[in-house]
């Protein structure tokens, strides 16, 4: 299958990242996965390669490094073609703050790793998409990024950053017709998500959400929240605070 896109992933060795490389092989896109998991990494690449991806690249990539991650965007941006289409911060973690341990260590590596990994993912590729005059920057937030969950605020606040980022860096970027989207998931079927003993309203498996997502994308949306019966309670969150907090 003929290249459509060149599309860099981070987070890719499961759930929502490892979802939207296989859709995107399906396209016969080139993939630049990126993970710390190599051996689960290159399950995905290939399954990406039987699915028909134009080629499959992987990067043993710790995104809090910002020197790593520069280097692996200027190896991808000039492999196969010059260039880049799409770029999606997807890497993350859903660590609860451990308040009761009077330890910090734990939510201070979810707001690093969720909030420097996206700048160290997104800002190295700028500089090539200003000079295509297109892209798509593609940042994973989090329904969380709405309410006040208990036990996650290191998590909702992070998620609270990376959409706020989004938001500034679509307005400073529009010029250069470069696109920044925002997806806000609800609780997607993962290996981070199956460690969960509580409810999950609207559970969503990530292959269905990956196909929303890239559609989301395509269609130039600023913020995409899924799946769609969190909107409304989102709405209403603005409308009643924290009320809805702990659903």
């Amino acid at each position: 299958m003929e290249s459509k896109l060149k599309v860099f992933i981070t987070g890719a060795s499961s759930g929502i990242g490892s979802a939207l490389a296989e859709e995107y092989a399906k396209q016969g896109a080139i993939i630049g996965l990126a993970a710390r998991r190599q051996d689960k990494l290159q399950q995905i690449k290939s399954s990406c390669e039987s699915l028909g991806a134009g080629k499959v690249i992987t990067y043993d990539l710790d995104v809090t490094n910002e020197e790593a991650s520069i280097d692996v965007a200027k190896d991808f941006v000039n492999l196969e073609r010059k260039g880049i289409d799409v770029v999606i911060a997807n890497a993350g973690v859903a660590f609860s703050d451990s308040l009761s341990s009077g330890d910090p260590k734990q939510i201070n590596q979810t707001l690093a790793i969720n909030i420097l990994g996206v700048a160290n993912t997104i800002v190295p590729y700028v500089p090539a998409m200003k000079n295509q005059k297109s892209g798509s920057l593609v940042i994973i937030s989090s329904i969380a990024s709405f309410t006040a969950p208990p036990y996650f605020g290191g998590y909702a606040a992070s998620k609270v950053a990376v959409r706020r980022l989004a938001d500034s860096w679509r307005r400073s970027l529009k010029k250069y017709k470069i696109d920044v989207t925002t997806i806000c998931p609800g609780y997607i079927k993962s290996e981070m998500t199956d460690v969960n003993e509580f409810k999950m309203p609207f559970l969503m498996d990530a292959d269905v959400a990956a196909r929303k997502m890239i559609r989301a994308i395509e269609n130039r949306k600023k913020t995409y929240i899924l799946p769609w019966q969190w909107r409304p309670i989102i709405a209403l969150s603005r409308l009643f605070g924290h009320k809805l907090s702990k659903i």
